[in-house]
């Protein structure tokens, strides 16, 4: 007969600890749970996850997939132990991509990498994880946690991201894009998940630590530099379905300067005024202590808005009013014009 319970030998003298991993689902299935939306088929534990897009309420749909991570931002979450907002990063960076394409997030897979599993750690981050879902109206229907000896240093772990989203064929984003369409933009949350790799030299130079004051902020430094990354799907998808969105585009590693030409046709730029909205202090701070000119900021940080919308100019004044009303902040950031690329006017204050 053979003995069920495993020893210290095999695969888990190996490293890799089975129970761990079991334990790490059972212990995030509530949090699964509670993403659960129409369509879903099966809860976590198979092979595969199932989906139906008829139950979602599409009658003629088109999938649309977008992967991502959170970069080097994860090393200061993992440096300062607060790994419950990671996972909202992780959902954020991957979901605002895809209502950029006119989709409407359906549901989410995750991978954790890392060399030893610790469930007291992987927890809080799938949870971060099925709270990114849930206010991304997606159900969060599975995953793979990779234990992997060898690979990473102690305490260290990666993740990755894998969102599908669906639309109504024939309604894909951009379309319509035109010049004298008005640039809204909708302010972010901070650094969000881009240009971490700039924000950690910065900050390693003018030799601060994590948990020091932030100049910029009455909280710990690393507490502000993992404010998650803005969620902007349910305020977006009310936006395209009222009329006069023509294109969206997720301001991310690149800035303004890489993104928004993404949605542009060809032969057309973009004009923005500098001026027509604050630098948050975050992007001061660094801008100040990391001795960036405006091209260095606006190409490589957010620098405060999160999201472009171009949409038609006589749907301007009620798109902004309701996404306002939704609890975004509008920014009027200027408009579609002939020519290529993004041209600054002002200046940033």
């Amino acid at each position: 007969m053979v003995n069920g319970n495993r020893g210290e030998s095999g695969y888990r003298a190996a490293g890799v600890d089975i129970d761990a991993g079991a334990r790490l689902v059972e212990r995030i299935k509530p949090a699964a749970a509670r993403t659960q939306r129409p369509g879903t088929m099966a809860g976590l534990g198979g092979f595969g996850a199932l989906f139906d897009p008829r139950a979602a309420g599409f009658s003629d749909p088109i999938l649309v997939a977008a992967t991502d991570g959170v970069g080097t931002k994860l090393r200061i979450a993992i440096d300062t132990g607060r790994l419950d907002t990671i996972g909202i990063d992780l959902v954020a960076m991957c979901v605002n991509d895809l209502v950029c394409q006119g989709a409407e997030p359906l549901f989410f897979l995750d991978y954790f990498a890392t060399g030893k599993l610790s469930v007291d750690a992987a927890a809080p981050v799938v949870e971060g994880i099925a709270e990114g879902c849930a206010a991304a109206g997606c159900a969060l229907i599975g995953g793979e946690t990779a234990e992997m000896p060898g690979m990473y240093a102690p305490g260290d772990f990666d993740l990755a991201g894998f969102a599908v989203g669906a639309m109504e064929r024939g309604t894909a984003l951009p379309d319509g894009v035109g010049a004298g369409d008005v640039l809204l933009g909708l302010g972010s949350d901070g650094v969000h998940s881009n240009g971490y790799a700039l924000v950690r030299r910065i900050v390693a130079q003018v030799g601060l630590g994590w948990d020091a004051a932030a100049p910029f902020a009455d909280a710990a430094l690393g507490e502000e530099l993992l404010r998650p990354t803005r969620l902007y799907v349910r305020p977006a998808l009310n936006a395209i379905r009222s009329g006069g969105v023509h294109g969206l585009a997720h301001i991310t590693g690149g800035g303004l300067t890489e993104n928004l030409p993404r949605i542009l046709p060809e032969g057309l730029g973009a004009e923005i005024d500098l001026g027509a909205w604050r630098l948050p202090p975050v992007f001061a701070w660094l801008r100040a202590a990391g001795g960036l000119d405006t091209v260095d900021l606006v190409t490589t940080f957010n620098a405060g808005v999160g999201l472009v919308a171009a949409v038609a100019p006589d749907r301007a004044e009620a798109l902004a009013a309701l996404l306002e009303a939704a609890g975004e902040q509008v920014i009027r950031l200027g408009t579609v014009v002939r020519g290529t690329g993004v041209r600054y006017l002002g200046e940033l204050s």
